[in-house]
């Protein structure tokens, strides 16, 4: 006979969702831990009235029924897992494992029965659904009407907040209105928050840090309220999961943190901790509203009917006992200020990290609580560039990960001997001792200490190797080098100096020696730009050509993470729809990442392809030796010189199409127009002119029959030509 039977993928059913963790049955009772709070429910088994098994959504489920009328449901269980429970039972506890069924049929009308503090709405005399009154938060009448309103839970991704029932009227006149009765029956029972009474004690003008402001609190037997300008809320104990109090670093201040679940809520926004600030210095005498019986039946004499002494401790003592949770401190780590707390950033806030005895927790905005048992790795990363800070690494077992940036470095060791000691998996530990040493990570390259980073640079050094050695399967392009080609053949027509026939101009000439110093002076600059492994690696191959790939060679391997990717590919696309196609990579980066041992399959897929290219690539090379012919080179690309090039068209009879030489076109908007025309002309200087002029004396026996062609068929043309004359003449006797 086994001790215990214990569950390990089991859901509790609150309030309409479901929280995973361990369900076990002990000699003792049944006890509960939720894998996302940690939190521990335990059920005597003095407490338990009746159990059942029944059928639900997706499998079956045990239901307990205490004797104070609350009940507890579990989901998750498998139909052969009914005879290890019923056995169980049967030898260990004196209570009987009963099968329920339920009915099924689409009916809305029945009966409603009140069991404890379980509302069951029953067909046929089967349950057809149960609602734990504990649940309904309010309930209004109305004629022949209860509408009952329900908690929400932000776990739920589908909640049912409202349930109208019809109660039909008594025949009896004398008899009470069954509305009104099954109104009571539901209040008596709900979960409805309501200040009546007086508290047991306030705190007055508390600075909370979250929610921000300065609330009263107010606590009450089954809840705290907070009333502060604009809110008020109402947090009922059984939601509190946790109390911590934790010293500032300055040792000036104290915070006390409530953990919540669920959370407060204030719009869409959620709260899971309250965040209290206390004065150490600040002292406070409060009574509290108890009588000597509660305090000794209730609270075993913990509190006393006048409390004095610090406010941090007053208020800590008071919720403890009231909220019957205890109050977590910091343990033994010490920083290398003497300190339990190290300050850091998390998510661009500036906050303190203290590292407790069971996990770890930030504060102040945004909190975050973690506990080791959530905890799968942790990673110790250089930060900044400096070499002042760095960065600790959190991954969780849930696949999420949680980065504390902007460590101090001295506080490396003390982190690291603290990480050590609680058995924490630690990623980039490699052969370090128990003792941990940061100098080596900031003076050593940053490869070292990222292994996916190492191994991509590693690659990326392997296939330039690879390229290097392909020099009989590559070719190279001669550079464009105009000081080489034909003068006539590099001159275009929107040069100022087109044709050599003509006379020379000493103004054109100094505009022409001035752009060829320009040309040789980027011409210059541009070569020192050059990189001098690049430009020593051009002289090794004995020429200052440009490799040209060969299309007909073998195509070059993938590396494994290339092939780990295009595996992938569609994968991700189905989990992520709508993701962009540069993310895509992204993605796959960080699944390689988390590969682990698998990579070493990708690894050998890359070295087979290896193998087969390079056996595909000497039989190429032989191939090609034997044939006496050089590798096909691809496609060559158009030159400058040909993409410089306009085709001549020759000049169609009655075409008025204007030319005009590069000086006029640049001063001139638009060619269309004869009136901007003439205020361009206008408008230039007489270098703009004298330019003009020297080009158009310099053009050929060609252009100036095209120009005669176009003076006689356009008038307005030849008004221009004149008016442009005039002002050219002018402006040489000016000049002269």
């Amino acid at each position: 006979m086994t001790d215990s039977l214990e569950f390990s993928e089991v859901f509790s059913l609150i309030r309409g969702a479901l929280n995973a963790g361990r369900l076990q049955l002990n000699k003792t009772g049944i006890v509960f831990k939720s894998q996302k709070t940690g939190k521990i429910e335990s059920v005597p088994l003095t407490d338990i009235d009746s159990c059942y098994w029944m059928r639900v959504a997706r499998g079956f489920g045990l239901k307990i029924i205490l004797k104070d009328g609350q009940n507890y449901k579990y989901h998750g269980f498998k139909e052969i897992e009914y005879e290890r429970l019923k056995d169980y039972y049967s030898k260990n506890y004196n209570v009987p494992l009963q099968e329920q069924d339920l009915c099924v049929k689409g009916w809305n009308w029945g009966s409603a029965k009140f069991k404890g503090a379980i509302m069951s709405f029953e067909v046929d005399n089967k349950a057809a659904f149960e609602i734990p009154l504990r649940d309904v938060s309010q309930a209004t009448t109305g004629k022949n009407e209860v509408t009952i309103e329900f908690h929400r839970n932000d776990d739920a991704k589908v909640a049912l907040m409202e349930m109208r029932f019809f109660v039909p009227a008594y025949q009896d006149e004398n008899a009470e209105d069954p509305v009104k009765e099954f109104h009571e029956q539901i209040i008596s029972k709900a979960d409805i928050i309501q200040a009546t009474g007086d508290a047991i004690v306030t705190f007055a003008e508390v600075a909370c840090l979250t929610p921000r402001g300065r609330y009263s609190i107010r606590v009450y037997p089954s809840f705290l309220q907070l009333h502060g300008k604009t809110y008020d809320y109402k947090i009922p104990h059984t939601t509190v999961l946790r109390l911590f109090l934790l010293p500032h670093q300055d040792n000036r201040f104290m915070f006390f943190v409530v953990s919540m679940d669920p959370p407060l809520r204030q719009g869409q926004t959620r709260y899971p901790f309250l965040i209290l600030q206390f004065e150490r210095d600040e002292e406070m005498t409060c009574k509290l509203n108890l009588t000597e019986e509660e305090l000794e039946k209730k609270y075993n004499n913990k509190l006393s009917s006048e409390m004095s002494g610090s406010v941090f401790e007053v208020v800590s003592r008071v919720l403890k006992e009231v909220c019957q949770r205890k109050i977590t401190v910091p343990g033994s780590f010490k920083s290398n200020s003497g300190t339990s707390a190290i300050t850091c950033s998390y998510k661009a806030s500036n906050g303190l990290l203290y590292p407790l005895e069971r996990g770890f927790i930030f504060v102040h905005k945004p909190p975050v609580h973690i506990r080791f048992e959530e905890i799968s790795a942790v990673n110790f990363a250089r930060g900044s560039t400096t070499g002042r800070t760095f960065d600790f690494d959190v991954d969780l077992k849930n696949g999420t990960s949680v980065t504390f940036s902007s460590l101090p470095r001295e506080e490396y060791d003390k982190l690291f001997d603290f990480v050590n000691t609680k058995k924490l998996h630690i990623k980039n530990k490699g052969n370090k001792s128990v003792s941990g040493n940061l100098n080596d990570m900031f003076e050593s390259d940053e490869e070292e200490h990222d292994a996916y980073l190492k191994q991509v640079k590693a690659e990326g050094r392997e296939r330039d190797d690879e390229a290097d050695d392909d020099d009989d399967s590559e070719e190279e392009d001669e550079d464009f080098n105009p000081a080489n080609e034909k003068e006539d053949d590099v001159k275009e027509e929107f040069d100022s100096d087109v044709s050599n026939s003509s006379g020379d101009d000493e103004d054109e000439d100094e505009n022409s020696e001035e752009k060829k110093k320009k040309k040789k002076k980027r011409k210059s600059e541009s070569k020192h730009k050059e990189s001098k492994p690049k430009k020593a690696k051009r002289e090794e191959a004995g020429s200052s050509t440009k490799k040209k790939k060969d299309k007909n060679a073998p195509k070059r391997p993938m590396s494994a993470y290339m092939l780990f990717l295009n595996s992938n590919r569609e994968k991700i696309k189905a989990d992520n729809p709508g993701i962009a196609f540069t993310d895509i990579s992204k993605k796959g980066a960080e699944m390689w990442k988390n590969v682990g041992g698998a990579k070493e399959k990708w690894e050998n897929l890359a070295k087979e392809a290896k193998v087969r290219y390079d056996k595909e690539m000497k039989e190429y090379k032989e191939k090609l030796k034997e044939s006496g012919g050089a590798p096909s080179p691809a496609k060559k690309s158009k030159s400058i010189k040909d993409m410089m090039k306009k085709k001549e068209t020759p000049k169609k009879e009655g075409d008025n199409t204007k030319f005009k030489s590069k000086e006029y076109i640049e001063t001139d908007d638009d060619s269309s127009s004869s009136d901007d025309d003439d205020a361009t002309e206008k408008k230039s200087s007489p270098a703009e002119v004298k330019t003009s002029k020297s080009t158009r004396s310099k053009r050929g026996k060609g252009d100036d029959e095209a120009l005669v062609a176009l003076d006689e068929g356009s008038a307005q043309e030849e008004e221009e030509e004149a008016e442009f004359s005039g002002e050219q003449s002018s402006d040489d006797d000016d000049s002269d």
